[in-house]
């Protein structure tokens, strides 16, 4: 994985200490809130409901086993014991108090962390396949790209006060993970005539007004990546609104310009920087990727052993079936860790949890591990005849719920408990639906499902692209809960469809499981939950939820 060079490491640690001096001049009274939020902001700090939050970026989702003990010691010795990992791969302390957080970025940059760019109308964390660099249907590997990217407009002057917040997802295998189609900027590495090549979407997103982005450029060879960025930026910079933030993301830009004329105006501004300064080069990227080499793997791993303890050990089998992901390398495999363990709250992990899954990284997995947009941790390089002795240290420890890809495997942002922005809480609705449908034979009967659930239109939880969707609304100080059918990320992404009048706080278990047995109901052989609901549509729901 990446390491810092020293112009990286003196950059963080200047910044840090900037903002040390920034936030005690805030705490001794010379610096108003109004001057210091945009500072903190920059600094991924947010004042939510009990205590300020703070946002640790993790890029393209890659950590180190030294970096995980680091996250566990400042949950330990800042919060309260544990932190929460999001759908853009950062992770979240809650409870952090302000005077502190200078001192917490000091210890997150003495291992190459940083908390830049994870908040304000600047260019977020760089996303990316969970599975990049391991997975079998890899074009190419998206992250040196990734890399080059957060090079780039980490701190970039010209991109550090847009319109609105910014976010980038590169994918790199034929199958989507990283959902390209819902971001501002969404790049898909394709085989072009002239080879590695570019296909560009612009203007995706969720929130107020989701929309799926269209594509402006299908091919566009990778020596031009950067400068075609500076060329999107450039235009949505300069027309971008600025007048109201509802409307101030590109994808508004690119709607009310039309795609043909932002692809014009993006064109028009390429011409002046391609071939410029910011032009790749060979160099440039092979630097990149030295950093995302090839592992020294053990060749001819006897997978005898693991075969035979699928086959007598049920529960292994089935903690294989969801949550083992073939690797490009045989006799390895990626491992999911969930944490969706019903006993806490999705995307949560305690501090123990975080020292022993550092360890095992170390133990089983080459010393790295990945976070996933599910909210779960991935150990990417497992191999096969030690994965049935990892698996029992997993299940000891609640890590090891055989359900990635299920009902269970819920997407849920922090809501009404910890957002000051939420309309509705997230975290029981979650749990609730759990206890409701805790039945793993049935779970499993209903094949893939993605339930995503968001406490305000924010979509935090992305919602909008949940086979079932649940949003938070506020009904006269009351909360309620909108449900939506038929989204999708990945290839075929689309947004869901509101089913209708939403529904009080404990309705929603059982609205979800009348709507899981008018599937059961209706589907053909092999049907996933969203394939029927596009093939029967909205109105067998309806009628089995509303009647």
């Amino acid at each position: 994985m990446y390491q810092y060079d020293t112009y990286d490491q003196t950059l963080v640690n200047e910044r840090v200490a900037q903002f040390k001096d920034q936030t005690q001049r805030y705490l001794a009274g010379d610096l108003s809130e109004d001057e210091y939020r945009p500072l903190r902001l920059q600094n991924g700090v947010y004042i939510q409901r009990h205590a300020p939050m703070l946002r640790v970026a993790i890029p393209y989702g890659m950590l180190s086993a030294r970096q995980l003990r680091t996250l566990a010691h400042i949950a330990t010795t800042y919060d309260k014991g544990y932190a929460h990992f999001t759908t853009r791969q950062n992770v979240q302390f809650n409870w952090i108090p302000l005077e502190k957080i200078p001192q917490v970025l000091d210890e997150l940059a003495q291992v190459e962390m940083h908390a830049i760019q994870t908040s304000g109308n600047c260019i977020r964390n760089t996303t990316t396949d969970q599975f990049a660099g391991i997975a079998a249907d890899e074009v190419a590997d998206p992250r040196p790209w990734c890399e080059l990217i957060r090079q780039w407009s980490t701190l970039h002057p010209e991109f550090a006060f847009l319109p609105r917040k910014f976010k980038i997802a590169v994918n790199g295998a034929k199958q989507d993970r990283a959902a390209v189609q819902v971001h501002d900027i969404g790049l898909e590495l394709v085989q072009g005539a002239q080879g590695l090549a570019f296909k560009v979407w612009v203007g995706g997103g969720l929130g107020r007004t989701p929309l799926i982005a269209d594509v402006i450029c299908e091919a566009l060879p990778w020596q031009h990546l950067i400068t075609y960025l500076e060329a999107i930026l450039r235009v949505y910079n300069q027309y971008g609104r600025r007048d109201n933030k509802y409307k101030a993301r590109i994808k508004i830009l690119v709607k009310a310009l039309g795609v043909d004329t932002f692809r014009a105006r993006v064109e028009q501004e390429w011409q002046e920087l391609k071939d410029g300064p910011s032009t790749l080069t060979e160099q440039a990227v092979t630097y990149a990727a030295r950093f995302f080499h090839e592992p020294a793997r053990t060749q001819g791993v006897d997978t005898q052993a693991f075969e035979q303890a699928r086959a007598q050990n049920k529960a292994f089998s089935r903690f294989v079936t969801n949550n083992v992901q073939a690797h490009k390398v045989s006799g390895y495999a990626a491992v999911t860790l969930s944490l969706k363990h019903p006993s806490h709250a999705p995307g949560d992990i305690n501090t123990q949890q975080m020292t022993l899954v550092a360890d095992l990284a170390e133990s089983y997995s080459l010393g790295e591990l990945r976070v996933s947009h599910n909210q779960n941790l991935v150990l990417a390089d497992v191999r096969l005849d030690q994965l049935f002795e990892l698996w029992q240290i997993l299940d000891q420890h609640q890590l090891a719920s055989p359900t990635v890809g299920t009902l269970q495997d819920i997407i849920c942002c922090p809501g009404g408990d910890f957002c000051n922005l939420a309309n509705a809480k997230s975290i029981p609705i979650a749990q609730a639906i759990q206890a409701k449908i805790d039945d793993l034979d049935y779970v499993y009967d209903l094949g893939p499902l993605d339930l995503n659930i968001s406490g305000c239109m924010n979509a935090c939880g992305h919602h909008h692209i949940g086979h079932i969707g649940i949003l938070g609304v506020d009904k006269k100080g009351q909360e309620f809960y909108q449900i939506s059918l038929g989204g999708r990320s990945g290839n075929q992404a689309n947004i869901g469809k509101i089913l209708g009048p939403s529904f009080a706080q404990e309705a929603i278990p059982e609205v979800i499981a009348k709507l899981l047995a008018v599937y059961v109901a209706q589907r053909h052989p092999e049907e996933t939950f969203v394939d029927t609901y596009h093939r029967i549509g909205a109105k067998p729901f309806k009628e089995g939820v509303y009647a």
